[in-house]
């Protein structure tokens, strides 16, 4: 856990009144006339900051070349909530196992994360498969951060939803994890091939665009998985007297009925960029984050990351 978001133009002015000095006088030239000056540039508004009821974020993968960082300090520096759930696979142990990534931006998140729970946001920890090693400490608190197995999370509007983050209704995961583990692999070289894919993109002007989500649903075996385990999710949360489900795991952002119950998955912050918000009138709804608002601030991060690497 300890390392573990004008003025108006002068043409509609009115023009001043002109007038020609009489002839007898020529008009006389000051000995220091002043200055002409600029007016300075004006201040450009700051992006608002959104207020929500909740926030739900997931399978962020910290520890990982293929986390948007950048993207989801953004995120977390113009969005707000009273409670922020944390919905599993924040840090992959998996590949940090496999060998050692963590830039000063996955800090920076870290940090981030902690500050908002310092300042009053509840925040809650659901651990997922890649970071599984956190369910031990399930029922206590780290900095702030609440860990729990799972949660109950009551909208506005009165709805129980049950917040989990959904690998143990993966049967791959739970039943075939040498499977797993190569699966994650294949993902990982997907995830490099995207980044260098965007960073084409970006330099021809064109926005963020997920290669590895698009290939995931050509494939039609993907898209079945997909169903069954949104099936087996609502499923689940019936049984427990929920009125539907918010998860993670799968890295496809949704809100849907699925068999008369309510299924929420936030996506993810290694291909869609994706998070679920509770409005404070009880509205649940998807937000894409493919744009870095201040770019200023993104600047400065990278110029203290190359100047400490010198």
């Amino acid at each position: 856990m300890s390392v573990l978001l004008s003025a108006l133009p002068a043409g509609f002015m009115p023009p001043s009144e002109v007038r020609t000095p009489p002839r007898s006088s020529p008009p006389s030239t000051p000995a220091n006339p002043p200055a002409l000056t600029c007016p300075p540039d004006p201040t450009p508004e700051p992006h608002p900051l959104h207020t929500y009821r909740a926030i739900w974020l997931s399978d962020v993968h910290l520890g990982t070349p293929g986390c948007q960082a950048d993207y989801l300090l953004d995120f977390l520096k113009h969005n707000d909530s009273e409670k922020l759930y944390l919905v599993g696979d924040i840090i992959d142990g998996w590949q940090l196992r496999r060998g050692w990534y963590w830039p000063q931006s996955h800090n920076d998140v870290v940090q981030k994360l902690l500050r908002k729970a310092r300042k009053g946001t509840e925040v809650i920890y659901v651990p997922g498969n890649h970071d599984e090693v956190a369910r031990q400490f399930d029922g206590l608190a780290f900095g702030d951060i609440a860990v729990r197995e799972e949660a109950i999370h009551v909208t506005a509007t009165g709805r129980r939803m049950w917040v989990v983050h959904g690998d143990l209704f993966d049967g791959v995961v739970q039943h075939a994890r040498w499977l797993a583990y190569l699966g994650d692999s294949l993902y990982t070289l997907i995830l490099a091939l995207n980044r260098h894919f965007n960073s084409i993109r970006a330099r021809l002007g064109f926005p963020y665009w997920s290669l590895s989500q698009y290939l995931k649903h050509q494939v039609k075996n993907a898209v079945n998985y997909i169903s069954s385990f949104e099936h087996a999710m609502v499923e689940e949360a019936r049984r427990r007297g929920c009125d539907g489900v918010i998860c993670g795991h799968i890295h496809k952002a949704e809100i849907r009925e699925v068999d008369g119950q309510l299924y929420c998955n936030d996506g993810d912050w290694v291909e869609s960029l994706s998070a679920l918000v509770e409005t404070m009138e009880g509205e649940l709804k998807i937000v894409y984050w493919t744009q870095v608002l201040d770019r200023s601030s993104l600047t400065t991060r990278k110029t203290r990351r190359t100047a400490a690497t010198v």
